[in-house]
C-alpha cells in the first residue's frame, strides 16, 4: 500500500520548496506537484532525498498520495493562476477536502472562492504566509482564515511549521473566509511603509549627515540593539557592510534606484480608500516606489528644477539621534494606521479580529517583525477596543518624547530639499488625529455652495443647507 501524505503541496517556487523542506523536516509527509515535471524530480532528488517527501507526475497522482480528508496547499501566483489550480482540482476533491492558498491572495478572491468551495462542502483556508525564503525554511509567521473546523484539523501541523517565540508558535486562526489574506495583506501595506521610511532615514543620514556605507552600518547596528530592534533594520545593518565584488564600492550604492512592487501594498491603500481609513505612510510608500520608477524624468528634472543648497554643519551625532527618533515615531503612525484598517474591516466585513494575537504572530518570522510588538499586544490587552494605538499610554509617551526630534529632521529636510514622503506622512497623521477642529468645515461649505451637499452645524443636530449666493450678495 501506498504511504499515506499529510499533506500536498503545489507550486516549487522559492516560497514552496523551502516551506516543503520545513514541513518534511518536522516529520509533516508531503506529496509534491509543480507544472514543470523537472522541477519536482530536482527537488526530491536533490535538497529533499532523505525526506519524507513524495514526488506527483500530475494531479490525479498527487491527490491519491494524500490521507483522507485530503488537504492541499497551493503555492501559486496570486490571481487567475490559483482559480485555474483550484478547477483542475476539483474533479478530484470530495466533502470535507481542505484546499488551503498559502500565497498572497487578494482577499475578495478569498472570499468568494471560500463561498464557491463550501457551497460543494469543501474547505478552503486563505493564509498568509511570511518571513521569505529562509521564514518558509526556518518558521514563517502564518495567518489562517476560512472555516474554523478546517484550520483546526491543519493547526497541529502548521503551528509546529511556524515561527516559534516565547508566547507560542506564530500560527492561530484570524477569522472567516477572507480574514487571513487580509492580514497578510496590512502586514504586508506596515512592510511598505516600515521599508519607505527606513530608506529615508538612510538617505537623511547620507545626504544631510554626509555618511558612508561603513559608518551607517554601525548606526544601524546600535539601532538594533535598542527599541528600533527588528528584522528591517538587522538586514539593513547586514547590507551597509556588503562591498561590491567588482568595483570595491558598498554593494548598495551600485543598485539601481528603483524600487519593484508586486501589488499588496497598493492592495492595502485602495481598501483603505474604499473604507475610508486614513493610511497616509503607506500610501505615501506605494507612491514613493512609483516615483522611483521614473528614473529617466528624475534624471531629466534633476537637470532643471531648481532647489535649496544649503547643507547641515551640526553634530552628527545629535542628527543621528533625532532620526532615530524621527524612524521610531513615525514607525508607531505607520503602525497605528496598519491597526486601525483591520478594525475598520472587521466592522465591514464581519470578522472579530483579536489584536493582541494579530501582533503576537507577527514577532517571529515575518518581515515585520520588532521588538515593539510586545508593547501592541500590551496595549490590546490593557483596552481590546482601543481605537488608535497612538492613545495607548505607552505610545503615546513614546510620541510625546520624539516631538522635538521629529519636528527638527523635517524641519531640516526641507530646508535641504531631501524628500521623506513617509516620514511626513506619519508626523501629518499624528498632527491630524490630535486636532480637535480641522479645517474641513470649510470643505463643507464648499461642497454645499457648488453642490447643495449640505453640511452640519456645532450648535444643533441635523442637516443644512445655504443660498451661498444669494446670502454672499446681502453681504
Amino acid at each position: 500500500m501506498k504511504t499515506q501524505c499529510d499533506i500536498g503541496l503545489i507550486g516549487l517556487a522559492v516560497m514552496g520548496e523551502n516551506l516543503v523542506r520545513n514541513m518534511a523536516g518536522k516529520g509533516v509527509r508531503v506529496a509534491v506537484y509543480n507544472r514543470t515535471a523537472s522541477v519536482v524530480q530536482a527537488f526530491v532528488e536533490g535538497v529533499a532525498r532523505d525526506l519524507p517527501v513524495c514526488a506527483a507526475e500530475n494531479i490525479a497522482e498527487l491527490m491519491t498520495m494524500l490521507a483522507r480528508p485530503r488537504r492541499v496547499m497551493l503555492m501559486v501566483k496570486a490571481g487567475r493562476p490559483v482559480d485555474e489550480m483550484i478547477a483542475q482540482l476539483l474533479p478530484h476533491l470530495e466533502a470535507g477536502d481542505i484546499v488551503i492558498d498559502g500565497g498572497n491572495s487578494l482577499f475578495h478572491d478569498t472570499r468568494r472562492r471560500h463561498a464557491e468551495l463550501k457551497a460543494q462542502g469543501i474547505h478552503y483556508l486563505g493564509m498568509g504566509v511570511s518571513g521569505g525564503e529562509e521564514g518558509a525554511l526556518r518558521g514563517p509567521s502564518m495567518m489562517p482564515g476560512g472555516d474554523r473546523a478546517a484550520y483546526d484539523a491543519v493547526a497541529p501541523m502548521f503551528t509546529k511549521v511556524a515561527a516559534q517565540v516565547e508566547g507560542g508558535p506564530c500560527c492561530a486562526y484570524v477569522g472567516p473566509d477572507g480574514a487571513g489574506h487580509y492580514v497578510k495583506m496590512v502586514h504586508n501595506g506596515i512592510e511598505y511603509s516600515d521599508m519607505q521610511l527606513i530608506a529615508e532615514a538612510y538617505h537623511i543620514l547620507r545626504q544631510a549627515g554626509g555618511m558612508n556605507a561603513r559608518e551607517l552600518h554601525q548606526v544601524f547596528a546600535e539601532w538594533n540593539a535598542g527599541p528600533l530592534d527588528s528584522y528591517l533594520i538587522e538586514i539593513t545593518r547586514d547590507i551597509f557592510a556588503v562591498s561590491d565584488e567588482e568595483t570595491g564600492a558598498p554593494l548598495v550604492e551600485m543598485i539601481l534606484d528603483k524600487a519593484g512592487q508586486k501589488g499588496t501594498g497598493k492592495w492595502t491603500s485602495q481598501d483603505a480608500l474604499d473604507l475610508g481609513i486614513p493610511t497616509p505612510a503607506i500610501t505615501e510608500a506605494v507612491f514613493a516606489r512609483c516615483m522611483s520608477a521614473a528614473k529617466a524624468e528624475r534624471m531629466h528634472a534633476a537637470e532643471i528644477l531648481p532647489g535649496p543648497q544649503g547643507a547641515w554643519y551640526g553634530e552628527r551625532d545629535k542628527l543621528v539621534k533625532a532620526v532615530h527618533d524621527a524612524l521610531y515615531a513615525s514607525k508607531i503612525c505607520s503602525y497605528a494606521q496598519g491597526f486601525a484598517l483591520m478594525a475598520a474591516a472587521g466592522r465591514e466585513y464581519g470578522w472579530t479580529l483579536n489584536f493582541g494575537e494579530i501582533a503576537l504572530l507577527w514577532r517571529g518570522g515575518c518581515i515585520i517583525r520588532a521588538r515593539f510588538l510586545d508593547k501592541i499586544r500590551d496595549a490590546y490587552t490593557r483596552d481590546p477596543a482601543l481605537p488608535n494605538l497612538m492613545l495607548d499610554p505607552f505610545f503615546c509617551g513614546v510620541l510625546g518624547e520624539a516631538q522635538e526630534a521629529w519636528r527638527f529632521v523635517l524641519k531640516l529636510c526641507r530646508d535641504l530639499g531631501i524628500p521623506t514622503p513617509a516620514f511626513n506622512a506619519s508626523l501629518d497623521y499624528y498632527d491630524a488625529y490630535r486636532q480637535a477642529v480641522l479645517p474641513a468645515n470649510l470643505l463643507q461649505a464648499q461642497r454645499d455652495y457648488f453642490g447643495a451637499h449640505t453640511y452640519e452645524r456645532i450648535d444643533r443636530p441635523g442637516s443644512f443647507h445655504t443660498d451661498w449666493i444669494a446670502q454672499a450678495r446681502k453681504a
